[in-house]
């Protein structure tokens, strides 16, 4: 779509702390009051170019130059991200709005948070009394079930997939309310007995859907602790295992939210100051455990707990 053709009515929301004005509707984002301000971060439909010119490859479907990021998902859309503020979107060929907002969610947010200089974890958070915890791992690893699972316990819902995190005036780090519904594989949604808040599917053909969660933050809680999930296998028994400080500066760096991408569009100096900074304030844990619904419940209980111990 060009820059000349009509325009689609604008959505507002509020999105890691940030408001964002966007001529698509971003399915699972919650809708929220146009900043008086004007938004932090606009997203257009508009041309995009196959190329950047002076470009560099960072990966097979995106690349670099400067401030700006083209990232390309065959057969959806083009995204070009700038500057930390904009994302326009050019649509495939019988490709639709709604294909391309998980994109912009997505993969699209997340650069854009690192081109402003935040923190990108990939996982979920959830906050109890104004603190937080964040839950880390692969795609797969079960970090919004076990989210979910704790907000059933009286946690609060702060993020999922994508948890931004920045320092305040103290450098203290905060996890930024992601104002996301949290998203779900149909069978952790029958075994939580959270069908009551399911939403759309998130792309057609899957059966994964958005949640609503029970409660969500509305301020950024601080960050106290963060925990990167791995799988107990025989003869390693479950276990939640602190991290020293080497380990734990590995951990946040595997555990940003592309990785690749953070260090293509970060200074290395940087990145290391910042997980320095929050590894001062919110040690890192290796929380082994075994996979299962079955052993929900005493996982959540032996987190929580763990969790609680740490303010002593």
């Amino acid at each position: 779509m060009g820059e000349g053709t009509s325009k689609p009515p604008v959505h507002s929301y509020r999105i890691s702390g940030l408001a964002v004005a966007s001529q698509l509707e971003l399915l699972g984002a919650i809708d929220a009051p146009a900043n008086d301000d004007g938004p932090d971060i606009t997203v257009r439909l508009q041309t995009a170019p196959e190329t950047l010119e002076g470009g560099v490859a960072g990966g097979p479907n995106w690349e670099i130059a400067g401030e700006r990021v083209l990232l390309r998902v065959p057969r959806v859309a083009r995204f070009l991200i700038e500057g930390g503020r904009h994302i326009g979107v050019e649509l495939e060929p019988g490709a639709t709005a709604r294909d391309a907002s998980i994109f912009v969610l997505g993969v699209s947010f997340g650069i854009l948070l690192h081109q402003r200089g935040a923190m990108v974890l990939h996982g979920a958070a959830v906050a109890r009394d104004g603190r937080a915890l964040a839950i880390c791992g692969a795609s797969g690893d079960g970090k919004s079930t076990l989210a979910t699972a704790l907000c059933r316990e009286g946690f609060e819902f702060v993020a999922d997939d994508i948890c931004a995190v920045s320092l305040d005036e103290a450098r203290r780090p905060v996890v930024w309310p992601d104002g996301r519904q949290l998203k779900l594989w149909r069978e952790a949604i029958e075994r939580l007995d959270v069908a009551a808040r399911q939403g759309a599917a998130v792309r057609e053909g899957i059966e994964k859907y958005f949640i609503g969660a029970p409660a969500s933050v509305l301020a950024a809680p601080r960050l106290t602790a963060v925990y990167v999930l791995g799988e107990a296998r025989p003869p390693e028994p479950e276990a939640i295992l602190p991290l020293n400080l080497p380990d734990a500066m590995r951990a946040l760096d595997l555990q940003a939210y592309r990785p690749a991408i953070r260090a293509r569009i970060g200074s290395k100096p940087h990145n290391l100051a910042q997980s320095a900074a929050v590894l001062s304030h919110a040690p890192a844990f290796r929380f082994v455990r075994p996979r299962g619904f079955e052993h929900m419940d005493r996982l959540v209980a032996t987190l929580a707990a763990h969790w609680e111990a740490l303010r002593r």
